[in-house]
């Protein structure tokens, strides 16, 4: 390519005199900022491009901050008339891409899961990942109800930094700009501002991460390794049958038709079935119904919990509830996934985040996979939609009873571990140990009670709570989790104990010391500190899941990477369960060894269980 090295105007050009942020049009200039980059031990990056989804998206520019308050700004494509011009992409990228790829150079970002899709679009594979402040400041404090970079800042850096928000430059509403139609001298104060931030706050969250040996376990050995495992699941993707989902489409239609008809015919009235304020009229004032529960406006609550009260006395609720079911089901799901493929891969791509949950726990969005209903009949037709390509087959791992698995770890409770050690019905033996009855006499409504309890308790439900469940009297109720707590002992001085820590000093621990904080633990609202209180109780559990099924996926991922070639490929993480995508002649060698794997993933004092299955679609898979 010509060498070109372009000259700053003038106003650009005082800006990169006064300041220690550079725009970077010069060729020559880039090249002494990379051998700067390249002397430097850690240096952040952050890239500006033109959307949030990382599949579409497109650069507009790149910065790198190389010591506080010391950082640059490359513009590829700012477009916006009378732009100056800027250097290639393809050139400017050719030349970062030895130091973007080279796994010595350590890098540190903010979401550098999204900065890995970017760069791939453009040919690199951005390594040396050590730090990402996103997360790391959510291993401190994963309460923390923001932490986007502004907010990172003022918590942190506190009075250090003015930080310019990109609504500040790029406007909001119908008169917001697009980044590339933002002015260089507008650009420069935040583009290179926020590769100076995201420096300054790994300096400072960091530090304290390093000093507590096992939070920074968590952060090194868990969370950095599996940002580029859900990069891989993500860019990979799943192959959607949208033809199916759109006859699913069709026959809801005509179901919901089915349904507007009925309930018309039993309220004798036209409305909007989805109108909250309208179904309150109906309901609660043509109908009568009794009213269950009020909002905190004070108007009757039509809620999914009141309408199936209702529905135990009254028909229409029932069909209420199943209108919105579908309702939802269609709009989120049937009707949004063929939208969602991506034209170059046939397939749909989440995303999913490390950041989102207290306790570890990782969500999806656009599509969000843990969301989609597992036991009924429709839940089934939504997956049976996500397909194996030619010559393959979907296979499903997922762990048996985990949180039962790990209450039994944590708690000690002698009952329950030998339970789980003698491989027994774990519903049936506590359903035995509650009723005193042998265990070949459990009745199925008998296990159903004796799960719900099982599961209720890990969530710290109430006597009220179990008896709306299993619909029968509070008193009955509290009979049961009485019976429950005088067999397993282990398991009530657990939680008691549980609840005093969380008192003490704000905050709970999963087996592996993820810190859940609890702020509303000593609330004097009453009903705020019964919340921290179930939380405490429930958090280390679902946390201890959490941080196992992650540690299970850099394992499974490190053999598939060595051992099964492109012959599997991990394709989803849905709570408990992984996804993946097995070629037909290993199908067995690649169930046994993942399974084997998930199970080895923590050492507790009863084994861990998974169940395996495969088949053509998600839902042959389960």
């Amino acid at each position: 390519m010509k060498k070109t090295n372009l000259s700053l105007p003038s106003h650009l050009e005082t800006i990169n005199k006064d300041d220690k942020y550079k725009i970077i049009l010069a060729e020559q200039e880039l090249i002494q900022w990379i051998e700067k980059l390249k002397a430097k031990k850690i240096f952040s990056i952050y890239t500006k491009t033109n959307h949030s989804n990382y599949m579409l998206a497109n650069l507009i520019g790149i910065s790198f901050a190389i010591e506080e308050k010391i950082a640059m700004y490359i513009p590829f494509a700012h477009d916006y008339q009378d732009a100056p011009k800027q250097l290639n992409y393809k050139w400017v990228l050719s030349k970062l891409k030895p130091l973007l790829e080279d796994p010595t150079r350590s890098k540190v970002g903010y979401n550098l899961k999204y900065d890995l899709h970017i760069l791939a679009r453009y040919g690199i594979q951005l390594r040396g990942i050590q730090h990402d402040i996103m997360i790391a400041s959510h291993i401190l404090n994963s309460t923390s109800r923001k932490n986007d970079i502004v907010s990172l800042a003022v918590d942190f850096l506190e009075h250090q930094c003015q930080c310019i928000s990109l609504e500040k430059i790029a406007r909001k509403g119908k008169q917001q700009f697009k980044f590339n139609q933002i002015t260089l001298e507008e650009t420069l104060p935040y583009s290179a501002k926020y590769a100076d931030i995201i420096l300054q706050l790994h300096n400072k969250i960091f530090k304290k991460i390093e000093h507590d040996s096992e939070l920074k376990l968590i952060y090194k050995n868990i969370e950095i390794p599996l940002i580029f495992i859900l990069f891989k699941m993500e860019r990979t993707g799943v192959l959607i049958d949208d033809a199916l989902l759109n006859l699913h489409s069709y026959k809801i239609s005509n179901r919901l038709q089915e349904l507007e008809f009925k309930i018309y015919k039993i309220t004798n009235n036209r409305f909007n079935i989805n109108s909250t304020k309208q179904l309150q009229t109906i309901l609660f004032e043509s109908m009568n119904f009794p009213i269950i529960k009020k909002t905190p406006s004070g108007k009757p609550s039509t809620s999914e919990e009141v309408l199936q009260e209702l529905a135990l006395y009254y028909p229409l609720p029932k069909l209420i509830l199943e209108y919105r079911n579908l309702t939802k089901l269609k709009s989120n799901y049937i009707e949004k996934l063929p939208k969602m493929i991506n034209m170059n891969t046939g397939r749909i791509h989440t995303s999913y985040h490390q950041v989102m949950t207290t306790t570890g726990r990782l969500s999806s969005s656009d599509p969000n996979l843990q969301n989609i209903p597992i036991r009924n009949k429709l839940g089934r037709r939504i997956r049976k939609a996500f397909i194996a390509k030619d010559n393959y087959k979907i296979l499903s791992v997922d762990y048996s009873q985990i949180e039962l698995r790990i209450m039994a770890h944590l708690s000690g409770d002698k009952n329950l571990l030998n339970a789980f050690q003698q491989g027994k019905d774990i519903h049936i033996a506590t359903a035995a140990e509650i009723l005193s009855v042998n265990a070949k006499k459990i009745s199925n409504e008998q296990r159903y009670r004796a799960k719900a309890i099982n599961f209720g308790l890990i969530y710290g439900i109430s006597a009220f709570g179990l008896a709306k469940q299993l619909n029968i009297s509070q008193y009955e109720a509290q009979q049961y989790i009485n019976r429950y707590f005088k067999r397993y002992s282990g398991i009530f001085l657990y939680m008691e104990n549980l609840r005093k820590i969380a008192y003490k000093q704000g905050f709970v621990e999963t087996l592996f010391k993820r810190r859940i904080y609890l702020p509303e633990i000593k609330s004097k609202n009453k009903i705020r500190q019964k919340a921290a209180e179930r939380s405490a109780i429930n958090a280390p559990i679902q946390g201890t899941a959490a941080d196992i099924i992650k540690k299970a996926m850099l394992l499974v991922s490190e053999w598939i990477e060595f051992k099964a070639n492109d012959n599997v490929e991990l394709l989803m993480q849905v709570h408990d369960e992984l996804v993946f995508e097995v070629h037909k002649s290993i199908l067995e060698t690649a169930k046994n060894k993942i399974q084997k794997l998930m199970e080895s993933a923590a050492k507790l004092n009863i084994p861990l269980l998974t169940k395996a299955k495969y088949g053509d679609d998600w839902d042959q898979a389960h």
